[in-house]
């Protein structure tokens, strides 16, 4: 981050600060390439809103999801008792995340645990800055009447029956937002979800980011949006696989509210 610097919570504890919310990266934010992108753009938005926040840094470690949904519940025990020892040590109330997986598991499951936080998806709080104001979309930023479909993730959509949020941010772009014939609660998984990420395909006759890749082109849509570091991935694959890299893109809604509020080019 060239533009200014993000303040780790330790960092801002010892100039006797607290953040307005943390922002949480997770695991595909921090480490996984093309998913930078999309913390940048989440840091950028919140920056350019004037949102204190901060990040955990080192500290930050993996929410144990993937553990879990793999069936390791011992070690997703261990990976959210650490976190949640850290995340009360700071005091910490409100949390903005860009992966669906860290927003289902810390706010569905790290309570039972002792973890009791306000827990935001990136797409519920950035359509909170938009309707405050605190967001001015430029009059011709690229997304203005473009053709735009929107992929529900599982653990955002059918895990917590947010649909309205994300949509509600590419309707602020003035775009054409087309559905998929399966969207919403009929929403076809990517094929990420469940620690399938992390593993060989199991016997079938299609992979199901193609399939669910093949439900966006038939929309004609010019631009599939996400809001998962994980869809995106999936997503992205499909268009190279459908050899559609020259006239559909995919991008985090992030990425294009950042884009249309001229935050990054």
């Amino acid at each position: 981050m060239a533009d200014f610097k993000v303040p780790t919570m330790g960092e801002m504890l010892a100039l006797g600060e607290s953040p307005e919310v943390l922002f949480w990266v997770g695991c595909a934010g921090s480490f996984d390439d093309r998913a930078k992108r999309i913390t940048k753009a989440i840091a950028k938005i919140l920056n350019y809103a004037g949102v204190k926040f901060a990040v955990l840094g080192s500290e930050e470690s993996c929410t144990g999801d993937p553990a879990k949904r793999a069936g390791n519940e011992f070690l997703f025990q261990m990976q959210a008792a650490q976190n949640i020892a850290v995340l009360n040590g700071y005091g910490i109330k409100k949390i903005v995340t860009g992966c669906p997986h860290c927003f289902n598991v810390m706010k569905n499951e790290y309570p039972e645990l002792g973890g009791e936080y306000d827990v935001q998806h990136h797409s519920q709080f950035i359509a909170t800055l938009i309707a405050e104001g605190k967001l001015t979309l430029k009059d011709d930023h690229p997304f203005k009447g473009r053709r735009i479909t929107f992929h529900d993730p599982c653990y955002l959509g059918r895990g917590n029956g947010e649909y309205v949020a994300p949509r509600s941010v590419i309707e602020a772009l003035d775009a054409e937002l087309v559905e998929m014939k399966r969207c919403k609660q009929r929403g076809l998984c990517c094929g990420a979800g469940g620690a399938q990420m992390f593993k060989e395909a199991e016997r079938g006759n299609k992979e199901v980011n193609f399939e669910r890749t093949d439900d966006a082109i038939e929309t004609k849509a010019k631009t599939i949006a996400t809001g998962c570091p994980f869809c995106n991935t999936m997503m992205t694959d499909g268009v190279k696989n459908s050899e559609k890299e020259g006239t559909v893109d995919v991008q985090d809604i992030a990425e294009m509210i950042a884009t249309a509020t001229d935050i990054i080019d």
